[in-house]
């Protein structure tokens, strides 16, 4: 069997990574001249970690990532709502990771070619369309680097992880349209910075509609780390305002930022210094689309964002795909047929990533800062007065159980 994969984004090279490991040939196709380390931090879940470490790719992970030690949530300015452990800490097996997302998918990257050889992942071509038949799928690319050729690529199985403008998708569903948007408009970037804390804390202040995260991504070095933060305000009606184009790529001004910046406080942290030092600030709508009913059509399927693109809330978009590729693999060498493997993935997968998207548009575990701002605008005494412990519980160990992530003491 040879499956044919569009996209080389975290969830399509892993996806490549397990299918080898299971003696299935896989070919990766990237729209992109070359996999490049671009973007800015995300976590990555121990359920997670443990596939990749099932690759492999724990000692790698050590050297461009973080293992989490804790997680505070906290209120918009700066009182502490939540704390708890994570990953090894939590009692997890494996860690979580802190982590730069284009070191993550560039060392997924480099493992692939190193195990699969030079060609298994191409370049510069963007999935145009496809045509099956009883026997296979074959793929149309067209040529992104110079605009000039096409060219067809044959294979069993088509599975397109092509993001949230997924070329696959829109065949499937041609009137589906833009994706959704709640309004809400994020500021990313990252810097050189003194260790904050212990140098393995992350910080959630404020709630949905104005929102700061923060957190290391790399290992400290003479007293000194990369930090990663995130600024989310809600800028716009949703309802009678379209998103923005979501690229990685778009820059925003510091004077644009800043404002909004000044809105936080964590203890112990300038925030206000931190975003000037970040070179390069990026910006893009937060957006997710409405879980589909079906994946698969025949011999091709979605995975990752293009099958359920989510909110970045509960550090859970990278993790999913991450599963995704687990089971697609899975049941790619179990089955028989490849489209009864198809089905069985789906079957398992769709469901619970549904219920993480529609779960992550009212906060996820972070709904817990919202219920406090809610109750007490200002600042309060004890926040035992204004949500209980086990109000405050349900809501951040109910995310993990549903996600697949708690741990035994939190079921």
């Amino acid at each position: 069997m040879t499956v044919l994969i569009a996209g080389a984004g975290i969830g399509g090279l892993t996806t490549a990574l397990m299918l080898h490991k299971r003696g299935i040939r896989a070919q990766v196709v990237e729209q992109a001249p070359e996999v490049r380390e671009v973007g800015v931090g995300i976590n990555t879940l121990p359920h997670s970690i443990a596939e990749l470490a099932e690759l492999g790719l724990l000692e790698r992970l050590d050297k461009i990532g973080l293992r989490t030690r804790e997680l505070r949530y906290l209120t918009r300015i700066g009182q502490e709502v939540w704390r708890e452990p994570r990953g090894l800490h939590a009692g997890h097996e494996f860690p979580q990771f802190s982590i730069h997302r284009g070191r993550l998918q560039k060392m997924l990257y480099d493992a692939a070619v190193e195990r699969m050889g030079p060609d298994a992942v191409l370049t510069g071509r963007r999935l145009s369309g496809f045509v099956q038949d009883e026997g296979g799928v074959t793929a149309h690319f067209t040529n992104t680097i110079d605009g000039a050729g096409s060219s067809t690529i044959r294979a069993e199985v088509l599975i397109c992880a092509d993001g949230i403008h997924s070329v696959g998708r829109r065949k499937f569903y041609p009137d589906e349209g833009v994706p959704s948007w709640a309004g809400v408009v994020m500021w990313r970037g990252a810097a050189e910075w003194p260790v904050w804390e212990d140098g393995e804390t992350m910080a959630i202040a404020g709630g949905l509609g104005g929102k700061l995260v923060l957190y290391p991504i790399a290992p400290a070095k003479d007293g000194r780390q990369l930090m990663n933060w995130v600024v989310n305000v809600r800028m716009a009606d949703a309802s009678v305002s379209p998103p923005p184009p979501e690229s990685w790529s778009k820059q925003a001004s510091l004077a644009k930022v800043l404002p909004y910046a000044k809105r936080f406080n964590v203890p112990g942290m300038v925030l206000e210094a931190l975003v000037r030092a970040s070179g390069t600030i990026f910006e893009y709508p937060m957006a997710d689309r409405d879980p589909l009913p079906r994946w698969t059509h025949g011999r091709v399927t979605l995975l990752g964002d293009a099958a359920h693109p989510m909110y970045p809330v509960g550090s859970n978009g990278a993790a999913q795909a991450i599963l995704d590729a687990r089971c697609l693999a899975d049941e790619l060498a179990a089955s028989e047929h490849p489209r009864e493997a198809l089905y069985r993935y789906e079957k398992e997968r769709l469901p619970k990533t549904a219920e993480v998207v529609r779960t992550n548009r009212i906060g996820g575990p972070e709904r817990v800062i919202d219920e406090v701002e809610k109750r007490s605008p200002r600042r309060f005494d004890n926040v035992d007065d204004i949500l209980g412990y086990e109000d405050r519980k349900a809501i951040v160990k109910g995310y993990a159980k549903m996600a697949g992530f708690a741990t035994r003491e939190d079921t």
